[in-house]
Protein backbone atom coordinates (compact mmCIF):
# COMPACT_ATOMS: atom_id res chain seq x y z
CA UNK A 1 0.00 0.00 0.00
CA UNK A 2 1.55 3.37 -0.89
CA UNK A 3 2.72 5.69 1.99
CA UNK A 4 0.76 8.30 0.79
CA UNK A 5 -3.06 6.64 0.61
CA UNK A 6 -5.93 8.01 2.27
CA UNK A 7 -6.66 6.45 5.55
CA UNK A 8 -9.96 7.06 7.38
CA UNK A 9 -10.73 9.39 9.42
CA UNK A 10 -10.75 8.12 12.81
CA UNK A 11 -8.72 9.02 15.17
CA UNK A 12 -6.23 6.54 16.04
CA UNK A 13 -6.91 5.87 19.91
CA UNK A 14 -10.32 5.24 19.30
CA UNK A 15 -9.51 1.90 16.86
CA UNK A 16 -10.05 -0.90 18.51
CA UNK A 17 -8.17 -2.72 15.42
CA UNK A 18 -5.01 -2.49 14.00
CA UNK A 19 -4.06 0.52 11.49
CA UNK A 20 -4.58 -1.35 7.81
CA UNK A 21 -1.94 0.90 6.03
CA UNK A 22 1.68 -0.87 6.02
CA UNK A 23 4.27 0.33 4.07
CA UNK A 24 7.44 -2.31 2.82
CA UNK A 25 10.86 -0.65 2.97
CA UNK A 26 12.54 -2.10 0.30
CA UNK A 27 10.80 -2.69 -3.24
CA UNK A 28 12.76 -6.24 -3.57
CA UNK A 29 15.07 -7.93 -1.32
CA UNK A 30 16.49 -5.97 1.62
CA UNK A 31 20.08 -5.58 1.78
CA UNK A 32 22.23 -8.41 2.58
CA UNK A 33 19.78 -11.07 2.65
CA UNK A 34 20.39 -14.87 3.00
CA UNK A 35 19.41 -16.87 0.26
CA UNK A 36 15.87 -18.04 2.09
CA UNK A 37 13.90 -15.01 3.87
CA UNK A 38 13.09 -15.43 7.41
CA UNK A 39 9.28 -15.62 7.50
CA UNK A 40 7.73 -13.57 9.93
CA UNK A 41 6.51 -14.96 13.52
CA UNK A 42 3.96 -13.10 15.48
CA UNK A 43 3.78 -13.91 19.34
CA UNK A 44 1.50 -12.83 21.33
CA UNK A 45 2.02 -12.83 26.05
CA UNK A 46 -1.61 -11.86 26.66
CA UNK A 47 -1.96 -15.45 28.77
CA UNK A 48 1.00 -13.95 30.48
CA UNK A 49 0.58 -10.19 30.91
CA UNK A 50 -3.58 -9.97 30.58
CA UNK A 51 -2.94 -7.65 27.64
CA UNK A 52 -2.01 -8.03 24.03
CA UNK A 53 1.45 -8.12 23.81
CA UNK A 54 2.41 -9.35 20.56
CA UNK A 55 6.01 -9.16 19.72
CA UNK A 56 7.87 -10.03 16.10
CA UNK A 57 10.80 -12.49 15.51
CA UNK A 58 12.38 -13.69 12.27
CA UNK A 59 11.32 -10.79 9.89
CA UNK A 60 12.39 -10.94 6.20
CA UNK A 61 10.32 -8.40 4.98
CA UNK A 62 10.70 -5.26 7.46
CA UNK A 63 8.11 -2.58 7.19
CA UNK A 64 6.01 0.20 9.00
CA UNK A 65 2.37 0.51 10.17
CA UNK A 66 0.99 3.79 9.94
CA UNK A 67 -0.99 5.49 12.67
CA UNK A 68 -3.43 8.51 10.99
CA UNK A 69 -4.68 10.50 13.27
CA UNK A 70 -8.27 12.71 12.79
CA UNK A 71 -6.38 16.16 12.66
CA UNK A 72 -2.74 15.86 11.10
CA UNK A 73 -0.69 18.70 11.67
CA UNK A 74 2.07 17.70 8.87
CA UNK A 75 4.61 16.21 11.67
CA UNK A 76 5.80 12.37 11.48
CA UNK A 77 7.25 10.10 14.03
CA UNK A 78 9.24 7.21 13.26
CA UNK A 79 8.81 4.62 15.94
CA UNK A 80 11.19 1.91 16.52
CA UNK A 81 10.17 -0.59 19.44
CA UNK A 82 12.35 -2.55 21.60
CA UNK A 83 13.19 -5.88 22.06
CA UNK A 84 16.90 -6.72 22.89
CA UNK A 85 17.72 -7.04 19.49
CA UNK A 86 16.30 -11.17 19.57
CA UNK A 87 13.00 -9.54 18.89
CA UNK A 88 10.23 -6.52 18.13
CA UNK A 89 7.52 -5.55 20.78
CA UNK A 90 4.98 -4.22 18.73
CA UNK A 91 2.09 -2.88 20.89
CA UNK A 92 3.48 -1.79 24.55
CA UNK A 93 6.56 0.48 22.94
CA UNK A 94 5.44 0.98 19.18
CA UNK A 95 1.19 0.77 18.38
CA UNK A 96 0.08 2.29 22.50
CA UNK A 97 2.82 5.10 21.75
CA UNK A 98 1.70 5.85 18.46
CA UNK A 99 -1.80 6.45 19.43
CA UNK A 100 -0.56 8.22 21.80
CA UNK A 101 0.64 10.89 19.67
CA UNK A 102 -2.20 10.70 17.18
CA UNK A 103 -3.89 12.47 20.14
CA UNK A 104 -1.15 15.28 19.51
CA UNK A 105 -1.33 15.23 15.68
CA UNK A 106 1.43 13.54 14.68
CA UNK A 107 1.51 10.75 11.89
CA UNK A 108 3.09 7.42 13.49
CA UNK A 109 4.73 5.32 11.54
CA UNK A 110 5.36 1.55 13.67
CA UNK A 111 8.81 0.46 12.06
CA UNK A 112 9.29 -3.60 12.66
CA UNK A 113 12.92 -3.45 11.70
CA UNK A 114 15.14 -6.89 10.76
CA UNK A 115 17.19 -8.21 13.38
CA UNK A 116 21.28 -8.62 12.92
CA UNK A 117 20.90 -12.49 14.51
CA UNK A 118 18.67 -13.94 11.38
CA UNK A 119 20.90 -14.30 8.21
CA UNK A 120 21.73 -11.08 7.08
CA UNK A 121 25.06 -9.76 6.16
CA UNK A 122 26.02 -6.86 7.78
CA UNK A 123 24.26 -8.22 10.87
CA UNK A 124 24.92 -5.41 12.90
CA UNK A 125 23.77 -2.52 10.38
CA UNK A 126 20.56 -4.21 9.67
CA UNK A 127 18.63 -2.35 12.20
CA UNK A 128 19.91 1.14 10.87
CA UNK A 129 19.80 0.44 7.05
CA UNK A 130 16.34 -0.24 7.95
CA UNK A 131 15.63 2.98 10.05
CA UNK A 132 17.36 5.11 7.32
CA UNK A 133 15.69 3.68 4.61
CA UNK A 134 12.40 4.35 6.86
CA UNK A 135 13.11 8.02 7.44
CA UNK A 136 14.10 8.59 3.79
CA UNK A 137 10.24 6.83 2.41
CA UNK A 138 8.77 9.25 5.15
CA UNK A 139 10.41 12.14 3.49
CA UNK A 140 9.65 11.16 0.39
CA UNK A 141 5.77 11.22 1.25
CA UNK A 142 6.08 14.87 2.12
CA UNK A 143 6.69 14.93 5.63
CA UNK A 144 8.94 17.99 6.17
CA UNK A 145 9.41 17.69 10.01
CA UNK A 146 9.79 13.91 11.64
CA UNK A 147 10.47 12.57 15.28
CA UNK A 148 12.18 9.52 15.69
CA UNK A 149 11.16 7.59 18.95
CA UNK A 150 12.51 4.76 20.73
CA UNK A 151 12.58 2.76 23.72
CA UNK A 152 15.32 0.16 24.76
CA UNK A 153 17.35 -1.36 21.64
CA UNK A 154 14.36 0.85 20.21
CA UNK A 155 16.32 3.73 21.83
CA UNK A 156 19.79 2.25 20.75
CA UNK A 157 17.95 2.31 16.87
CA UNK A 158 16.58 5.81 17.12
CA UNK A 159 20.09 6.72 18.52
CA UNK A 160 22.26 4.83 16.05
CA UNK A 161 19.88 6.95 13.14
CA UNK A 162 20.20 10.31 15.15
CA UNK A 163 24.10 9.84 15.31
CA UNK A 164 24.69 7.96 12.23
CA UNK A 165 21.91 8.85 10.04
CA UNK A 166 24.63 9.41 6.73
CA UNK A 167 26.29 6.52 7.20
CA UNK A 168 25.97 4.90 3.51
CA UNK A 169 25.38 1.30 5.14
CA UNK A 170 23.33 0.26 1.08
CA UNK A 171 23.15 0.96 -2.19
CA UNK A 172 20.63 3.44 -3.32
CA UNK A 173 17.69 1.66 -5.00
CA UNK A 174 14.92 4.42 -5.79
CA UNK A 175 14.53 8.02 -5.67
CA UNK A 176 13.12 7.70 -2.05
CA UNK A 177 17.22 6.93 -1.33
CA UNK A 178 17.92 10.83 -2.32
CA UNK A 179 16.24 11.98 0.75
CA UNK A 180 18.16 12.31 3.91
CA UNK A 181 17.71 10.38 6.41
CA UNK A 182 18.56 12.57 9.88
CA UNK A 183 15.31 12.69 11.96
CA UNK A 184 14.78 16.59 13.16
CA UNK A 185 14.49 15.62 16.55
CA UNK A 186 14.84 12.64 18.53
CA UNK A 187 13.09 11.04 21.91
CA UNK A 188 15.02 8.16 24.11
CA UNK A 189 13.14 5.84 26.61
CA UNK A 190 15.85 4.00 28.72
CA UNK A 191 17.53 3.64 26.01
CA UNK A 192 20.62 0.87 25.25
CA UNK A 193 23.46 3.33 24.29
CA UNK A 194 26.59 2.03 25.66
CA UNK A 195 27.88 -1.17 24.09
CA UNK A 196 30.84 -1.29 26.85
CA UNK A 197 30.64 -2.95 30.19
CA UNK A 198 29.73 -2.22 33.40
CA UNK A 199 26.70 0.05 31.81
CA UNK A 200 25.80 -2.49 28.31
CA UNK A 201 23.00 -4.20 27.98
CA UNK A 202 23.86 -7.88 28.21
CA UNK A 203 21.91 -8.91 25.84
CA UNK A 204 21.06 -6.12 23.50
CA UNK A 205 25.17 -6.40 22.61
CA UNK A 206 25.26 -9.79 22.35
CA UNK A 207 22.58 -10.05 19.76
CA UNK A 208 23.69 -7.12 17.88
CA UNK A 209 27.67 -7.37 18.16
CA UNK A 210 28.26 -10.98 18.94
CA UNK A 211 29.50 -12.23 21.83
CA UNK A 212 33.19 -11.33 22.07
CA UNK A 213 33.50 -7.90 20.55
CA UNK A 214 35.89 -5.48 20.45
CA UNK A 215 36.30 -2.32 21.81
CA UNK A 216 36.42 -0.93 18.37
CA UNK A 217 33.03 -2.22 17.43
CA UNK A 218 31.94 -1.50 21.20
CA UNK A 219 33.00 2.15 20.50
CA UNK A 220 31.35 2.41 16.62
CA UNK A 221 28.01 1.20 18.19
CA UNK A 222 27.77 3.41 21.24
CA UNK A 223 25.89 6.34 19.98
CA UNK A 224 26.76 8.80 23.02
CA UNK A 225 30.26 7.98 21.68
CA UNK A 226 29.20 9.45 17.83
CA UNK A 227 27.29 12.67 19.35
CA UNK A 228 28.43 15.56 16.97
CA UNK A 229 26.94 19.24 16.47
CA UNK A 230 24.80 17.65 13.68
CA UNK A 231 22.96 15.32 16.42
CA UNK A 232 19.59 16.39 16.59
CA UNK A 233 18.17 18.05 19.28
CA UNK A 234 16.78 14.87 22.26
CA UNK A 235 13.85 14.42 24.67
CA UNK A 236 15.26 11.82 27.48
CA UNK A 237 13.20 9.46 29.34
CA UNK A 238 14.61 6.70 32.10
CA UNK A 239 13.96 5.71 35.87
CA UNK A 240 16.16 5.43 38.02
CA UNK A 241 15.40 1.88 39.22
CA UNK A 242 15.97 0.07 35.96
CA UNK A 243 16.91 -3.19 36.66
CA UNK A 244 18.12 -3.77 32.25
CA UNK A 245 19.12 -0.84 31.10
CA UNK A 246 21.78 1.05 33.67
CA UNK A 247 20.17 4.58 34.02
CA UNK A 248 24.32 5.63 32.83
CA UNK A 249 23.23 5.01 29.25
CA UNK A 250 20.63 7.93 29.29
CA UNK A 251 23.37 10.00 31.49
CA UNK A 252 26.10 9.47 28.85
CA UNK A 253 23.87 10.56 26.49
CA UNK A 254 23.01 13.47 27.73
CA UNK A 255 26.54 14.54 28.78
CA UNK A 256 27.76 13.77 24.93
CA UNK A 257 24.88 16.10 23.75
CA UNK A 258 26.05 18.24 26.30
CA UNK A 259 29.58 18.42 25.05
CA UNK A 260 28.58 18.91 21.66
CA UNK A 261 25.90 21.53 22.61
CA UNK A 262 23.05 19.65 21.04
CA UNK A 263 19.45 21.13 22.76
CA UNK A 264 18.22 18.13 25.11
CA UNK A 265 15.96 17.94 28.07
CA UNK A 266 15.69 14.82 30.29
CA UNK A 267 13.33 13.08 32.94
CA UNK A 268 15.37 10.90 35.22
CA UNK A 269 11.68 9.40 37.46
CA UNK A 270 12.83 7.28 40.41
CA UNK A 271 10.68 4.88 40.18
CA UNK A 272 9.63 2.69 36.41
CA UNK A 273 11.76 0.26 36.22
CA UNK A 274 12.52 -0.87 32.43
CA UNK A 275 10.20 -1.92 29.38
CA UNK A 276 6.83 0.33 31.17
CA UNK A 277 5.77 2.35 27.42
CA UNK A 278 2.72 3.96 28.16
CA UNK A 279 0.71 1.06 30.17
CA UNK A 280 3.27 -0.31 32.27
CA UNK A 281 4.20 3.23 33.67
CA UNK A 282 0.36 3.70 35.56
CA UNK A 283 0.83 4.50 38.69
CA UNK A 284 4.22 5.44 38.85
CA UNK A 285 6.23 8.80 38.29
CA UNK A 286 7.14 7.68 35.17
CA UNK A 287 3.42 7.61 33.58
CA UNK A 288 4.56 11.85 33.13
CA UNK A 289 6.18 10.98 30.40
CA UNK A 290 4.18 11.28 27.41
CA UNK A 291 2.55 15.04 28.31
CA UNK A 292 6.33 16.13 28.91
CA UNK A 293 7.22 14.75 25.40
CA UNK A 294 4.20 16.45 23.54
CA UNK A 295 5.02 19.39 25.48
CA UNK A 296 8.62 19.29 24.46
CA UNK A 297 7.59 19.01 20.44
CA UNK A 298 5.22 21.74 21.24
CA UNK A 299 8.44 24.01 22.50
CA UNK A 300 10.66 23.20 19.56
CA UNK A 301 7.69 23.67 16.78
CA UNK A 302 6.97 20.28 15.91
CA UNK A 303 3.50 20.25 16.53
CA UNK A 304 2.61 23.43 14.64
CA UNK A 305 0.42 22.79 11.72
CA UNK A 306 2.46 23.60 8.78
Amino acid sequence: MSLASAAAATPALAQASDPTEVVKLWPGRPPGAPAVLPLTKITDRVATTGWQDRYATDIGEPLMTVFRPARPNGAAALIAPGGGYIRVVIDKEGFEVARRLAEAGITSFVLRYRLPREGWADASDVPLQDAQRAIRLIRASGYKRVLALGGSAGGHVAASLATGHARPLYAHVDAADAHPARPDLSALLYPVIDMAKPHAHAGSREALLGPSPTPEAEAKYSPHRQVTADTPPTFLVHAADDPSVPVENALDYLAALRAARVPAEAHIFEEGGHGFGIRLAQGKPAAAWPDLLVSWLGRRGFLTAA
